[in-house]
Order: structure tokens, then sequence, then C-alpha cells
């Protein structure tokens, strides 16, 4: 009788093993208790059910607004999460600007232009700052506009003049840049900035870049031309100028100047320029607009450098210029997807006619 007992809890003891306590069995077993629960029990059963159910379509959703296309054509209602967003338009240039994950703004643009009386080339300006906004606000506010005196004179005596726009480029950033450090060190204040400056006329585009903003451009066969060369640390030419100014260069995240700027050349940070480790001494260079014929040239901070190369970014823009921002507002939101945590502005400058070799009109 004991054996018969034993020989029975041994068979029942199987069957919960090899099929009671199966996952398949368990996961249909639940299954059919939560299908009683919302059809036959209680309305609080319901309502988790019905709660989880809504949040799942929300977060879809959600992900299906910011992942539907590359171009972020309906992300407009994103704007609102960031702090600092800018955005300018007309005729041939479109910028876009956003603060980002950045705790301040430090990034600055310009534009001007003279479309009826021609007086000088059109000015356009990307300044990135560092150390705060003061620096960088200090020159798109007197540079473009100091510029456009110095052309205006230059365009009215150019037959006897000796000066060109590339020795007009470099005598004012080096001015301005006297000028700033002297009003910015009476306060202690040690923001420093970048500077990309590119000057148009109807067949010379001139380019001087101070830091690490950088511009390119689109010519008629969609190639991508380098507008600019950053100004880093670890370069052989920079590293050499530092050294032998008594500075040194040392890696914290990047290579930094005197471990703590993560470029050579800058506008501002007196402090810096003090020691001579630092200059504001710009690379310029001039582009035969007839020879290239562009489509559009990129002015950009670092911000959308650390997300996209040069060619990338040609690239995306190319497919984008019938967009209201000529594809600009797409890339920097692009960038910002990437995980740029950096601030992040745009401007797309268009070339009138594919092939004309002519700036549009402004």
């Amino acid at each position: 009788m004991i054996a018969d007992t034993m020989t029975l809890l041994s068979l029942l003891g199987r069957i919960m093993r090899y099929f009671l306590l199966r996952p398949e069995t368990l996961f249909l077993l639940c299954i059919s208790l939560a299908l009683w629960s919302y059809f036959f029990h209680t309305d609080e059963v319901k309502t988790i059910v019905k709660s989880s159910r809504d949040a799942v379509k929300m977060v879809k959703g959600k992900v299906a607004e910011i992942m539907q296309n590359e171009k972020f054509g309906g992300l407009d209602v994103l704007d609102a999460e960031f702090a600092k967003t800018w955005e300018f338009k007309s005729n041939n240039v479109a910028v876009y600007s956003i603060q980002g994950r950045r705790d301040h703004m430090e990034d600055r643009f310009e534009v001007l232009t003279d479309v009826v009386n021609k007086s000088h080339p059109s000015i356009f300006g990307v300044f990135d700052g560092h150390g705060g906004e003061a620096a960088a606000e200090y020159v798109k506010t007197h540079l473009p506009d100091v510029l456009r005196q110095h052309l205006q004179a230059y365009e009215k005596e150019k037959e006897n003049s000796v000066l060109n726009y590339q020795t007009i480029l470099e005598k004012q950033i080096l001015s301005l840049d006297k000028e700033m450090i002297d009003k910015l060190s009476e306060k202690y204040d040690e923001a420093g900035t970048t500077c990309l400056v590119a000057l148009l006329s109807d067949k010379e585009l001139t380019v001087a870049n101070v830091g690490d903003s950088r511009g390119v451009l689109c010519d008629k066969d969609g190639n991508t031309i380098p507008l600019s060369h950053d100004h880093k640390p670890y370069q052989l030419k920079e590293r050499k100028r530092i050294k032998q100014a008594g500075g040194f260069i040392s890696f914290n995240g990047s290579w930094r100047v005197q471990g703590i700027l993560a470029m050579s050349r800058s506008m501002g940070d007196y402090p810096l320029k003090n020691l001579n480790v630092i200059v504001s001494d710009p690379d310029i260079m001039t582009f035969d607009l007839d020879k290239l014929q562009p489509q559009f040239m990129i002015l950009a901070s670092d911000g959308l450098w650390d997300a996209f190369s040069n060619e990338e970014a040609v690239r995306f823009i190319l497919e984008r210029l019938d967009e209201p921002h000529f594809g600009a507002k797409s890339i920097v939101l692009q960038a910002f997807y990437r995980g740029c945590p950096d601030n992040i502005t745009v401007m797309v400058v268009k070339f009138k006619g594919t092939g004309s070799g002519k700036p549009a009109e402004q």
C-alpha cells in the first residue's frame, strides 16, 4: 500500500515537473488569468490594462514622430525643447541656431548685404563663443559693421588702393581682437570666440577663419570644397608655435592649450593671449566663383562638425535645398539627434542657378 502511494506521488511529481511547470504552460496560464480578469473581474484590472496600452501607444507615437524620416520634417513642435532657438531667412541665405544640450547659448551669427547699391560684398559670419558669450557677442556686434565701412571705402578707391579683401579682413580681425581684449580684461572676462567670416562678391569668395568653426562649398558637380581649416593644438604648425612661446598642450578629453582651450587660435581669451600661446591671426583663402560655379556654401560652428564630415554635410544639404531653410534647420536637428552636446549654428548660402557661379540676389 505504501509502495503504491509512493508510486502515485512520484507520477504526480513528474506530471507537475514535465507539464504544469513548463514555461509554455505557465505562460498560457498567466494569459488565461489575465483575460479572465479583464473580462469578468474588477474595473481596477481593466483600468491598469488600459493605462498600459495607452502608455505604449504614446511612446510609439513619440518615437514615430522623431524617427519618421531623415529630414525631420514634422519636428516644429520640438523647437520648444530648446532654450534658445534663432533663425534667419532671406532670399539666398538661411540660418538655424540652437542652444542644444549646453547650459548657455554662446553661438552668434550675422549677415550684412547691400543689394541696392552694392557698395560692398555681402558679409556672412559665424562666431562660436566659449567661457561665456561676451566675446562672441562683441565680435558679432562690431566686426561686420567695421568690415562694411572699410569695404565701402575700398570699393570707392579700388583702382588706386594697395589693399584687397584679404588684407582688409586680416587687419580688422586683429585690430578688433586687440580692442576687445582691452575691454574684456578690464572686467576680468576670460571669454573667447571663433571667427568665421565670408565676403561674397560677383566674382570672388574670400573666407577668413580663426578657430574651429568651419566652411565648406558645393561646386557645380556636387564636389566638396573646404573653405577653411580648423586651428587645433595637435597640428604640427600650431604645436611648434605654442612650444616656442613657452606653452604646452595636454590631453583632457581633447588636446588643449595649457590644458584649457581646445583650439589654438581665437579672438578674446586674454589670459592665454598674455602668455602668447593663443593668437588671433586668421587664415584667409580666396576662391574664383567663375571657376567653381558653386551651388551653395555652409558656414557652421563646430557643433555641426562634431556630427557630420564635410562630405556628409554637403550631401545632406544638396538633397534639401528646396526646403524653407535650404536644409539648415534639418541638418541642425539631425546633428542634435546624433548626440551633439554643443550649441549648433548652421548658415547655408545658396547661389543663383546651379552652375551659374553668381551669388543669388539677397
